[in-house]
């Protein structure tokens, strides 16, 4: 058996997610109690409200405690992976299980995140939806000609940003073309078009301010040696040496990522298992639709974790 983690990212957040965790797990515990990012991150996961946890400066640390949470919990179980990955935010918590950081770091890094892409795009109306069953290049074709009949425009952003499986791209950009971009893709066959539960556009070049600031934030952080290796989602690969993590998590946030391509480099690494990390249970739909071969598991209960060492037994 060859394992990899992969993390969850924005957008399967819940609340009451990690209450269980909490209660039966004292490395959870440790985490939540010992998090100081500016607002209690531990009540805004149990308790919220949904429009608190749901907006990106919250979401984005809360998400990466769980992981950083049920994380400890695997490997205290002696449950370790031979490689990781996560969906865009989800890549933190990657590189927290490969040791390039430590877990206080690493939620106060996404907390600085989710706050940059938030002042990204302040007052500006945006839009994130998930495209179904239709191919790349149709789907790249409307983008691009949605956003030429916008150029004149101030919000004309429109583009293909998350490339998830087979059958399912996310788009997103500025309101009016990114209903415009849904239009012409209903029309060259798209079966649906669903609004996706975010704050913000992220991957897109209206993104580059927060890129910006993470370049510098990245400047007097500690970054470490990778234990075992990460597939980059803007990259669907390892990284080569010529390749920095700050400059790719530079680009991450404003840049296309890719899945689906990293789903399948996986498989062609020799993975064979994969445990999904974090609430909601969309990385493993993916990869059931990618890579069918692959055993793909997910924790987001402690029920699963027990369900998990029995499989892995």
């Amino acid at each position: 058996m060859k394992l990899a983690f992969m993390y969850a990212g924005q957008g399967s957040q819940y609340v009451g997610m990690g209450k269980d965790f909490y209660e039966a797990y004292p490395e959870f515990r440790e985490v939540m109690d010992h998090t100081d990012v500016g607002f209690d991150v531990k009540d805004c996961c149990f308790n919220g409200p949904a429009e608190m946890l749901n907006t990106t400066k919250y979401t984005q640390p809360c998400m990466v405690a769980f992981a950083v949470g049920v994380t400890k919990i695997l490997e205290n179980k002696g449950i370790v992976p031979e490689m990781a990955a996560g969906l865009s935010l989800g890549e933190y918590s990657a590189l927290y299980a490969a040791g390039v950081f430590d877990e206080q770091q690493v939620i106060s890094l996404v907390a600085f995140r989710g706050q940059s892409m938030a002042e990204a795009v302040v007052d500006r109306a945006c839009k994130m939806a998930a495209v179904i069953n239709l191919d790349r290049e149709k789907v790249e074709a409307c983008c691009a000609q949605a956003h030429e009949e916008f150029k004149d425009e101030a919000c004309n952003v429109v583009e293909p940003t998350n490339y998830n499986c087979p059958g399912q791209i996310v788009i997103s950009g500025d309101v009016a073309p990114v209903d415009r971009a849904i239009e012409l893709m209903t029309e060259a066959g798209a079966r649906r078009c669903i609004p996706l539960v975010v704050s913000g556009p992220f991957h897109t070049s209206l993104m580059k301010p927060a890129g910006d600031k993470l370049r510098e934030r990245f400047k007097a952080e500690n970054f470490g040696d990778m234990k075992i290796p990460v597939v980059f989602n803007s990259l669907g690969r390892f990284k080569t040496e010529e390749e920095s993590i700050p400059a790719l998590l530079e680009k991450q946030v404003q840049h296309s990522i890719y899945i689906e391509d990293s789903i399948r480099y996986m498989a062609e690494q020799g993975v064979d298992t994969i445990v999904e990390i974090g609430p909601g249970t969309a990385l493993s739909k993916f990869v059931k639709k990618t890579c069918p071969e692959i055993t793909c598991y997910s924790v987001e209960k402690v029920a699963d974790v027990d369900a998990l060492l029995e499989k892995l037994a």
